[in-house]
């Protein structure tokens, strides 16, 4: 199973863009990642730590790698914009190969309409289950739900 959410926002692209790439104020509304360390700006290739908090209060750190940050473009035939957000999971799991994944964040927009963000972990290896992908996708949705309204009220 590989987790993922996705969510219907009234505001540009660009707004919500904006709020995704300001990792120092998640936990301004965020209730999946209370925080997300990463030298500023964010950049491919830096680490970033997740402090994520579970549906049932309990928190847990994931050190992970920004391997996309694909700013808006525009496709000049659709005129659809699009943007993406990417990072690789590096806790011991993984060195290990037991538990990999990758999250991808997604937005797109057609012109006049909302935001579509769309997120989903793509999970891999022996011990993909006890990663949790029920609470990640929950998580997700949390995350998705609070991104909303967060750009929603910056639109």
């Amino acid at each position: 199973m590989n987790p993922a959410a996705q969510i219907e926002i009234d505001a540009p692209l660009a707004t919500v863009w904006q709020v995704m790439l300001d990792t120092e104020r998640y936990g301004e509304w965020n209730p999946f990642v209370e925080r997300a360390e990463t030298a500023q700006p964010a950049a491919v290739g830096n680490p970033i730590t997740l402090h994520v908090v579970w549906a049932d209060g309990r928190r847990t750190r994931s050190p992970e790698r920004i391997t996309a940050l694909d700013g808006p473009t525009t496709d000049p035939a659709t005129g659809t914009t699009s943007a993406v957000m990417s990072y690789v999971y590096e806790g011991l799991p993984a060195k290990f190969g037991l538990v990999r994944g990758v999250r991808h964040q997604r937005l797109t927009q057609q012109p006049g309409g909302p935001t579509t963000y769309a997120t989903v972990e793509e999970f891999s290896g022996p011990l993909v289950r006890l990663a949790g992908p029920g609470r990640v996708a929950d998580g997700f949705r949390r995350h998705a739900e609070g991104l909303k309204r967060r750009a929603e009220q910056g639109a």
